[in-house]
């Protein structure tokens, strides 16, 4: 006797429509490959044998770090060559600091830092003259951790008040924290009440610090400060007392690949990769409103 065997009628999947955000980021890819392709293509191909391609050494500080890890991987697919990446801060004497390294004669073929860094290290002869590219501007924020009272930052006032009733404070030992300790501090007349509560960050992201709970407030790049999604992003500082800092490219004196180094920074700095670099809280040095000599 045959069985009967209950059973459903399988479904079939509709395809489901791409939402407008997917759409838009599918077509920022597309203009990022095409455009690291054309690069490649110029250096002989899209994916040339291991034997023809570079390894292209990059030390980077954190600033631009944010938006940097999701196009290198796009250029490294698009073009076959690999990037090697160091990191470390654009200003101080860290032992891991751009500085430090290039003291110490470590071999790079590219350098992203601060501009001021990148001058000062082209001035010392070790970033090849004229090949500075400007790749975005950043500004300082502040973050705090989850679940605690946000601060007011709305105004300089409200920021100095903040600052004055805070418990502890972190900031980072490169450009930024130079600008609080050396301008906004004595600005805002907190200087010699940072002394006892705020604390100069070497080689980790203030966010890790105030994560931790080391800190109460946390003051650094904001697209340094986006990637802690467990903390409270707060805001900029005031516009009457932000520092815009543009993050720079340089050839290194000595560059192994330096054509592929100079199609690599193209890339980075070309109009394609401004809606990424913008996700991460920075303003594309393409955009129109940015006149930088």
């Amino acid at each position: 006797m045959p069985l009967n065997l209950p059973f459903a009628t399988p479904s079939i999947a509709r395809p489901t429509k791409p939402t407008r955000s997917t759409v838009a980021r599918r077509r920022v890819l597309r203009a990022l490959l095409g455009t690291a392709l054309g690069l490649g293509l110029a250096l002989g191909g899209a994916a040339p044998p291991a034997a023809q391609a570079a390894e292209i050494r990059v030390v980077t500080s954190g600033g631009f770090s944010a938006a940097y890890d999701q196009l290198v991987p796009l250029y490294e697919q698009a073009t076959g060559h690999t990037v090697v990446t160091a990191r470390g801060a654009s200003l101080g004497n860290a032992p891991d600091s751009i500085p430090s390294r290039m003291a110490r004669g470590e071999q790079f073929d590219i350098v992203i830092l601060a501009d001021s860094g990148l001058d000062e290290l082209t001035a010392q002869g070790k970033v090849q003259p004229g090949s500075r590219v400007d790749l975005a501007r950043s500004m300082i924020g502040m973050s705090v951790r989850k679940g605690t009272p946000k601060p007011d930052i709305s105004s300089p006032e409200a920021l100095r008040q903040t600052l004055l009733q805070a418990k502890s404070v972190a900031y980072s030992a490169s450009a930024s924290g130079t600008y609080l300790v050396n301008e906004l501090f004595p600005r805002l007349g907190v200087a010699d009440a940072m002394k006892t509560k705020a604390t100069k960050i070497y080689s980790e992201r203030v966010g890790a610090v105030v994560l931790r709970g080391d800190a109460e407030l946390g003051f650094q790049q904001v697209s340094e400060l986006l990637p802690f999604k467990e903390l409270e992003f707060v805001g900029p500082l005031p516009d009457e007392v932000q520092q815009r800092v543009f993050f720079s490219a340089g050839v290194a004196v000595g560059a192994q690949h330096p054509e592929a180094a100079s199609h690599l920074i193209r890339f980075l700095a070309a109009p394609a990769a401004a809606t990424i670099v913008r996700s991460t809280g920075m303003e594309p040095a393409t955009a129109p409103s940015l006149k930088h000599n």
